[in-house]
């Protein structure tokens, strides 16, 4: 009967921490933490007066703090918005065959903002732990991009990436300490390509369709009002 008794009580205890742990609609969720953007590692080609140069780019992870808004329709849906410091990534230029002797030269460095708004589904758990997947609309936009002073001395100038729209994937899980704080961590894929363009010697123009395509992973805390 004592084990009985301790049973049930142990069952309660765990069974009001899950109501309490539970998302509940008007809830409001911030989190802030790392979060990691990694570029797709495949080479993009770069075209010369619109012709296959034979050389290629490729753009660097970076990671900057990462910021997210969440609010709660009910226990179930929610919809989310990624928000981050600025990321700063470093374009490296690939010449294997000596076009124009730049081959591993650091190109140029650009920073971007990626606004995500996502619809959040948490599946139904009896835990503290609550995951849940997001399908969204990204916005990203490139600003200060420019040539490094060793490019720029070989001739290369007017280097400009244009905005990029984009659908975004993700899974994540939410594991409540209590009834208020909470650790998140999420792994997203966000659809980005854009556009870049620039000058070679004022004469020569150069294009590149750049599909960067990244994971996005992120680690936070958030708090629950």
């Amino acid at each position: 009967m004592k084990k009985s008794l301790l049973a049930l009580t142990v069952l309660s205890a765990l069974t009001v921490s899950s109501f309490a742990s539970a998302n509940q609609a008007g809830d409001i969720l911030i989190r802030g933490g790392a979060t990691m953007v990694n570029p797709d590692s495949d080479k993009t080609g770069i075209d010369l007066n619109g012709a296959d140069s034979g050389m290629s780019l490729s753009v660097d992870d970076n990671t900057q703090l990462g910021l997210n808004f969440v609010y709660f329709f009910d226990s179930n849906w929610a919809v989310e918005l990624l928000a981050a410091t600025p990321f700063k990534h470093d374009i490296t230029v690939h010449d294997p065959d000596a076009v124009l002797g730049v081959d591993g030269v650091h190109l140029a460095e650009v920073t971007q903002l990626p606004p995500t708004l996502s619809a959040l589904y948490y599946f139904d758990t009896s835990s503290k732990l609550k995951p849940y997947v997001g399908l969204g609309l990204n916005y990203t936009i490139f600003f200060d991009e420019g040539f490094e002073d060793a490019p720029k001395s070989l001739g290369f100038s007017d280097l400009d990436l244009d905005a990029s729209i984009g659908y975004s994937v993700q899974i994540g899980a939410d594991y409540h300490i209590n009834d208020k704080w909470s650790i998140n961590a999420s792994a997203r894929y966000i659809d980005i390509n854009t556009d870049a363009s620039f000058k070679y010697n004022d004469t020569v123009k150069g294009s590149a369709d750049v599909d960067v395509d990244p994971m996005v992973y992120s680690l936070m805390i958030g708090y629950k009002f």
